[in-house]
């Protein structure tokens, strides 16, 4: 087996490709489902609530949403913005 060279170059352009792809993963979300807009059951597991709980977020205005016939809609942005808002910093 060959000795291979690395140059400072061919760690420079590692190290683009390498942000390149982080960023990619950033902007598409880590996790996110890719959709602008979730069903009720799909925001359920988002966040891991009962049906009951949504319906709560839903009736005291936490979370908005959209009805089309009987269906609701909620803007993933919108959940992620409700979360931000109520994060909790603890100073200990």
């Amino acid at each position: 087996m060959g000795t291979t060279i690395i140059t400072t170059e061919d760690l420079m352009e590692f190290k683009l490709e390498l942000l390149e792809d982080i960023k990619g993963l950033l902007q598409n979300g880590l996790g996110q489902t890719g959709k602008k807009w979730l069903k009720s059951n799909e925001v359920r597991e988002l966040l891991g609530i009962s049906p009951g709980t949504l319906q709560n977020l839903r009736i005291n205005g936490t979370l908005p949403y959209t009805k089309i016939g009987g269906v609701l809609y909620y803007e993933y942005h919108e959940i992620m913005e409700v979360l931000e808002r109520n994060k909790i910093h603890n100073r200990i």
